[in-house]
């Protein structure tokens, strides 16, 4: 198998150890006197919503709605899948994440809300508080994606202007539920993951507003006053830790990226290479971040420290990237392309970046992948990694390689996956 196939074959394992079909089951509950309600949002909502039918008793009650990407349903029978506007919420979202709170609130103590969460939730499932329209939450959301905050900071601006995240969904169900989370971030806290329908919420409305100054961002007029209008106490505050409406709430991490990162692993290491596991962890702009790679991957390669090659490094994480261009491509391209110039045409050195939901920023295509003739090759078509680097434009130099990585929608989400083969 050559290097190649290698990385590509590693990343499968790593996306088959977040598979829902797979790892949601061990952890359904048995049903409750009443019914159970199936809530959900987020990349894998469908597949999780699916995992749960198939294992679910045919003569116990079941229904439901989850909204998840779109291209990314599934057929299912008892739980309705909504397709909605992902990163940019939209009209679609909004009118289900409506549909599920009226739902939500008409539960009782005998039920259940069975709550199915993933990344990409935040923007499925927004319901915007009065008063502001979905045009002024499309807007300041397109400004923070681009602005290169984290996803922690554009969620906790979400959170407070949100009817349904921030913990507000919990507070307003008199059922016991449990929540099944799939985590997309670091840290792996349930708060930040779909931005925590069912968590306490311990960030604030001067926290929000704090983070849109800091990235430079003028709010529309409406949100400015949500936010300001929670700062005097005229708004109510997202309910936080200590809050009665979680004793009831169980928020129960099922799949982290960590756990793709060790199975990505030990498929090297089955293959005779040795691998080393960098962490789940990794944030950051993602054309500095490669450069740390880059170091890394030269002090193995010419130096044998601290690792001997061949070796495999793995690391996920999510970067950040700061848009100045006009070209096109998600964090993984720009990683990758980044790495590509530090490397130099280093020999022996290989590497693949990829989105483990198959879409690397809003493009069709997960990642890409890397060779020590990557340079050359660009060269030879009168390419300049450089330029492509300087306009945002990752996906326009690997799909002039026929190197981007194309899966279709993985239906889960576990966050980046980044592999470098020193051979």
């Amino acid at each position: 198998m050559g290097p190649r196939d290698l990385l590509l074959e590693g990343f499968r394992a790593a996306l088959a150890a977040a598979d829902p079909l797979g790892i949601v089951p061990p952890h359904l509950p048995a049903p409750p006197r009443g019914r159970t309600l199936v809530i959900g949002a987020g990349k894998a909502a469908a597949s999780m919503a699916l995992a749960v039918e198939r294992h679910w008793p045919a003569d116990r009650p079941l229904s439901g709605v989850v909204i998840t990407r779109y291209h990314h349903g599934l057929p299912t029978e008892r739980i309705r899948v909504v397709e909605a506007g992902h990163p940019i919420p939209d009209e679609s979202g909004e009118r289900a994440a409506q549909e599920i709170l009226d739902s939500v609130r008409a539960l009782g103590p005998d039920d259940l809300l069975l709550a199915l969460v993933s990344g990409g939730g935040s923007s499925l499932l927004s319901l915007p508080v009065d008063g502001v329209p979905m045009s002024d939450l499309k807007r300041v959301t397109s400004q923070l994606l681009h602005s290169g905050a984290a996803i922690q900071e554009i969620n906790t601006v979400r959170k407070h202007l949100s009817k349904i995240q921030g913990g507000r969904l919990a507070s307003m169900c008199k059922a016991p539920i449990l929540a099944l989370v799939i985590s997309d971030v670091t840290g792996d806290d349930p708060t930040h993951i779909a931005s925590g329908p069912c968590c306490p919420d311990p960030t604030t409305y001067q926290d929000a507003l704090d983070i849109l100054r800091r990235y430079a961002i003028d709010p529309p007029a409406s949100i400015a006053a949500v936010l300001e209008g929670g700062i005097r106490g005229t708004q109510p505050e997202t309910p936080k830790p200590g809050d009665a409406a979680f004793a009831r709430a169980e928020n129960r991490v099922i799949a982290t990226a960590h756990q793709s990162l060790e199975a990505a692993a030990k498929f090297f290491r089955d293959h005779g290479y040795a691998a080393a596991v960098l962490g789940d962890s990794v944030t950051g702009e993602a054309r500095d971040v490669a450069k740390v790679y880059a170091a890394l991957a030269r002090e193995v390669r010419i130096f044998g420290q601290p690792w001997k090659a061949p070796v495999v490094l793995v690391s996920g994480g999510e970067t950040t990237v700061t848009v100045r261009g006009k070209g096109r491509g998600g964090r993984n391209a720009e990683f990758l392309l980044s790495l590509t110039l530090e490397l130099d045409g280093l020999p022996g050195v290989h590497a693949l970046a990829c989105d483990t939901d198959g879409i690397d920023g809003s493009e069709d295509n997960a990642g890409a992948v890397m060779a020590p003739d990557s340079l050359a090759r660009a060269a030879e078509l009168g390419i300049s990694a450089r330029a492509r680097l300087d306009d945002n434009d990752g996906y326009g130099f690997f799909s002039a390689l026929d190197d981007l990585v194309v899966t279709s929608p993985t239906r889960t989400n576990v966050n980046d996956l980044r592999l470098i083969l020193v051979a």
